[in-house]
C-alpha cells in the first residue's frame, strides 16, 4: 500500500519556473490485513521470567513495533556480512531503537544501578556522560590516555590493559561500583582502531572482572584507507563472554542519516535484549522509518558497488586535502584514516598548557567562524588537543582551513614544543603526522 502526496494546498503550489513534486510514501498495512508488512509482531513468548515481565500489555505495542521480524531479520544480514561474523547472526538478538543515543541510555538503566559506572577510555566522544546519566544516574570511570610514546611498538593515545586495570583499582578504592567497559571502534575523536589482538585482550580483562562490555562501531564502514585493518568485535572466532559483550551500530555516521533515528544492539544475552526492548516506549520507530531501513539495508548491490567506493573515495579525499594544508602549517596530527575527524595537536600556540588557554583558542576559532571541538570536551588530559572534521565538500574545506590558517598565524607560538614529541615516533600507520 502506497500513499501519492501532491502539494494542492494554495502555499503548496509551485512558483514559476516550478515543477510540482509528487512524493510516492510507503505505508505500513494493518497486521490484521498484511501478514508480511514491516509491523506484523506477537511479542515472544519466550520461558525467561524477566522475558515474559518485559512483554506485558503495557509494553506489547511497543515491542511489536520495535522488535518487528523483518527488519531485525534485515539487520542480522546485514550485520553477519559487514562485520564478516563466522556465523550467521540471529535476528532474536537484534535490537532496534531510535539511535545509539537511546541504546546508551536504555543500556546503562539495564546494567547498573544509581551512581554505578563504566570504564571509558579517555579522549572519548563526550555526548556519552549525558546518555548513560540520563535515566539511571551512571557515571563514567575515565581510563585516561596520553599522547607520549614510550617504544616503537606503541603510539599516541593507546589502551592497554594495564591502563584499564589501574583505572578500576582506582575507581575500587573510591567505592564505586563498576559494571561495564565502553570501547568505540573506530575510536572517536582518536580515528584509532583497535586490533583483533587488542580486543581480546580487552574483552578478556571484562571477562576477569566480570564486566559487560559496550562496543560502539558506528563509524565500521567510515574506514576509508585499505590499510586500516578494521575488524568488528562480531567477527572474532571466539567472544571470551558473549553474555556480557554487546554490540551497537547505528545509520548517523556511515549513511549521513542522523534525522531518521535508527539504532541497533545485537546481544546474545536475550535478558538484556528484552530489557532493552521494554524501553522502546520511549525510543521506538515508526513504521515508515522501519520500512525505509528495511529497504536499505537489504541493497547490498547499491551499497557495496555505488555507495561505499563513492563515500569512501570523498572520504579519503576530503581528508588528504586537509591532513596536507595542517603538514604545511607544521601542525602534528593523528591520521588513521577512520571516521569523519582528525584529531589535531595545536598545544604550541598555547601559552600555556592550561584548558583556559585552550578555551582562549578555541573562542579564537569560533570569532573566525571556524569551529573545532576542544580536547576538554573529550575528556582529553593534555590541554591543546583538537578535533577537526572533514567530511565535507571542498569548497568548504578550503575556506575552513584558510580561517584556521589566519587564526594560528595570528597566534604567537608561546609555548615550546611538548617534551613528547622528541620520543622515537612509532612505525606504520600509527605515527603522529608532521610536516
Amino acid at each position: 500500500m502506497v500513499m501519492v502526496w501532491k502539494g494542492n494546498a494554495p502555499e503548496d503550489q509551485p512558483r514559476s519556473g516550478q515543477r510540482s513534486m509528487e512524493w510516492v510514501i510507503p505505508l505500513p498495512c494493518s497486521p490484521l490485513t498484511a501478514p508480511t508488512c514491516p509491523l506484523e509482531e506477537e511479542p515472544s513468548s519466550g520461558s525467561g521470567t524477566q522475558q515474559r515481565r518485559a512483554t506485558g500489555p503495557a509494553t506489547r505495542m511497543s515491542m511489536m513495533r520495535t522488535r518487528t521480524p523483518v527488519l531485525r531479520e534485515e539487520v542480522a544480514r546485514f550485520l553477519s556480512f559487514y562485520c564478516k561474523s563466522p556465523a550467521p547472526l540471529e535476528p532474536e538478538n537484534v535490537v532496534v531503537l531510535n539511535g545509539c543515543a537511546s541504546l546508551f541510555s536504555a543500556l546503562a538503566t539495564v546494567l547498573c544501578e544509581v551512581e554505578e559506572a563504566f570504564l571509558i577510555p579517555a579522549p572519548y566522544y563526550g555526548a556519552i556522560t549525558q546518555h548513560v546519566y540520563l535515566y539511571g544516574n551512571v557515571r563514567l570511570v575515565y581510563v585516561y590516555l596520553d599522547s607520549e610514546v614510550t617504544g616503537l611498538d606503541t603510539r599516541p593515545f593507546q589502551l592497554t590493559v594495564e591502563k584499564l586495570e589501574m583505572a578500576l583499582q582506582g575507581a575500587n578504592s573510591e567505592g564505586v561500583k563498576v559494571r561495564g567497559l565502553i570501547l568505540i571502534n573506530p575510536q572517536n575523536p582518536l580515528g584509532d582502531i583497535y586490533s583483533p589482538g587488542e580486543l581480546l585482550d580487552y574483552l578478556e580483562f571484562a571477562k576477569r572482572h566480570e564486566l559487560h562490555v559496550m562496543v560502539d562501531e558506528i563509524y565500521m564502514l567510515s574506514v576509508f584507507e585499505e590499510s586500516a585493518r578494521y575488524r568488528s568485535v562480531l567477527s572474532l572466532e571466539r567472544l571470551p563472554d558473549p553474555q556480557r559483550t554487546h554490540v551497537m551500530w547505528a545509520t548517523s555516521k556511515d549513511f549521513g542519516m542522523s534525522g531518521l533515528r535508527f539504532g541497533t544492539l545485537y546481544s546474545e544475552n536475550r535478558d538484556v535484549a528484552t530489557a532493552v526492548a521494554s524501553l522502546c516506549r520511549y525510543h521506538s520507530l515508526s513504521g515508515l522509518v522501519q520500512y525505509q531501513m528495511a529497504q536499505l539495508l537489504r541493497d547490498h548491490d547499491w551499497i557495496n558497488q555505488v555507495y561505499l567506493p563513492e563515500n569512501h573515495a570523498r572520504l579519503k579525499a576530503a581528508h588528504a586535502y586537509v591532513s596536507g594544508e595542517l603538514k604545511a602549517l607544521g601542525i602534528p596530527f593523528l591520521g588513521r584514516g577512520a571516521g569523519l575527524f582528525i584529531w589535531v595537536d595545536l598545544r604550541k600556540y598555547l601559552p600555556e598548557a592550561t584548558f583556559e588557554e585552550e578555551m582562549l583558542l578555541w573562542h579564537c576559532f569560533l570569532d573566525n567562524k571556524v569551529m573545532l571541538s576542544s580536547g576538554k570536551t573529550f575528556g582529553c588530559k593534555e590541554p591543546g588537543w583538537f578535533r577537526l572534521v572533514f567530511s565535507d565538500k571542498a569548497p568548504w574545506l578550503s575556506v575552513g582551513m584558510q580561517r584556521v590558517r589566519q587564526v594560528l598565524e595570528g597566534k604567537s607560538q608561546l609555548a615550546e614544543d611538548p617534551p613528547s614529541r622528541q620520543i622515537q615516533e612509532p612505525r606504520g600507520q600509527h605515527r603522529m603526522e608532521e610536516s
